[in-house]
């Protein structure tokens, strides 16, 4: 399913890399993790029936659109369950969505032509705000319901900044939440508000942080 690193102990959460055999396990966390936030609801319209179907097949359509782009993906796993995942988009990209036809048509006949649109524009929005070209972007990012409120997701990001800082050629991390309760953990780790986008009647937040390559770091040491 994913690639990870041996341990002893298996109650220790260990940090996989994701393939495409751990689809299915990260389609589900996802799901739960998304399909309550606000901004999911407002893009997708709740209040309409299908909601929850277009939710999970847009989740889908994202996974796979990132997988092959040869997006890299890395989870937490738990005594062998997977339990946390996120989807990052590496500084080189430069993802066009409307450029995306086949991902735009699999939207379409899935999701729906407006839900497909709204999502569309609100990318385009968090893509007009990036402060630099060679940020990293984290479209999706989700720890399942059971398992939070344990420090999984905190762990998760942290690995997602050290990937980050890994790459020489990424300056940032960018992100972006509609949940005031999320909202104060991003800050508490260091990520500053970039700007607002409305949404119906409440505001979704993209914040950005600084993550400096191992490279620059050892270069100023």
């Amino acid at each position: 399913m994913a690639e990870g690193n041996h341990y002893k102990n298996k109650q220790e959460p260990v940090i996989v890399r994701l393939d495409e055999s751990a689809v299915s396990e990260a389609k589900s966390i996802l799901f739960q993790a998304y399909r309550h936030e606000p901004t999911f609801q407002y893009l997708f319209d709740h209040k309409r029936p299908g909601y929850e179907q277009r939710v999970r097949a847009t989740i889908r359509e994202l996974i796979g659109l990132y997988f092959e782009l040869r997006q890299d993906a890395i989870g937490v796993m738990v005594e062998d369950t997977l339990v946390a995942v996120a989807f990052i988009g590496g500084p080189d990209l430069r993802l066009n969505l409307a450029d995306q036809f086949s991902w735009r048509l699999r939207m379409v006949l899935t999701a729906g032509f407006s839900s497909t649109r709204r999502y569309m524009n609100y990318h385009e929005q968090i893509k007009q705000m990036l402060p630099d070209a060679r940020t990293h972007q984290l479209p999706l990012m989700g720890v399942h319901p059971k398992y939070q409120n344990r420090g999984f997701g905190r762990l998760l990001l942290e690995q997602v900044e050290q990937f980050c800082a890994d790459n020489p050629r990424g300056t940032g991390l960018i992100l972006d939440t509609g949940s005031s309760r999320y909202l104060q953990f991003y800050e508490s780790l260091g990520f500053r508000i970039l700007g607002k986008i409305q949404l119906g009647q409440f505001e979704d937040h993209v914040l950005f942080r600084d993550v400096n390559p191992v490279s620059s770091q050892a270069s100023s040491a």
